[in-house]
Order: structure tokens, then sequence, then C-alpha cells
């Protein structure tokens, strides 16, 4: 059996569960992108589907041990975050980051909407 078998619920939490990681461990390094390490993200990864999410234990033991399985998955964390950062940041991203950086005085780069997201949270609580 390989990820593409599983079923479609089980493969969007899958999903989700990356692109939450993936949220909270770049928001950890507070998106230094120099600091980015793909084995700390995998190693935050696993201990979060471990603890947090509904289909890990839903998937056979057998399956976790496939090294196809694993590769798999390794291609769908690489997918999802070409995603993230591909994704543009919203117009109203875009103008609320602008308006936040003329009340504080700060500027904030951020090239994708996930970046976006956290650069608004950054500036409010300036």
């Amino acid at each position: 059996m390989a990820f593409k078998d599983l079923s479609q619920g089980i493969k969007i939490s899958v999903s989700r569960s990356i692109t939450t990681s993936f949220e909270r461990y770049m928001i950890n390094i507070q998106w230094d992108e120099e600091q980015f390490d793909i084995q700390r993200f995998v190693s935050e990864w696993q201990e979060y589907i471990q603890n947090h999410s509904s289909w890990y234990s839903q998937v056979s033991d057998e399956m976790k041990a496939d090294p196809e399985f694993h590769q798999e998955l390794a291609a769908k964390i690489n997918e999802i975050i070409e995603k993230i950062f591909s994704e543009k940041p919203t117009d109203e991203q875009m103008e609320e980051i602008e308006s936040l950086q003329k009340q504080t005085g700060k500027e904030m780069d951020y090239s994708c909407k996930m970046e976006a997201k956290y650069v608004i949270e950054q500036l409010k609580n300036a």
C-alpha cells in the first residue's frame, strides 16, 4: 500500500499536518530562511503527527515502516513547501502590511502568503 492508496481524507489530513507544522516551524525561526533546516522541520513534523494528528494512528505500522511510503511523504513535504512559497500574498495582506509599516515605522520583507500572515502579526505586536 502506498501514499496514493490512502483515503482522500487521510491524504488531506497529511497535507494539513505538513502545512500546520511548517507554519509553526517558520514562526519559531522567525521566518529566517537561512535558519531553515529540513531535517529539523521533519523532526518537528514527526513529533506533531505523533502527538496531534488523528491520521497517524490510522496508518498501519507496516506502511509507516515502508521506505517507499517515506519517499512519498518526503515528496509530499517538498511539494507542499514549494506551494507555500509560491503562493503570493493577497492584495489585502499587502495593503495591511503597508499600512502597519507606516504606523510602526518598521519595514519587514515577505515573499509569500504565509509569511505575509506572520509579518502582519509581528507588525501588529510591534
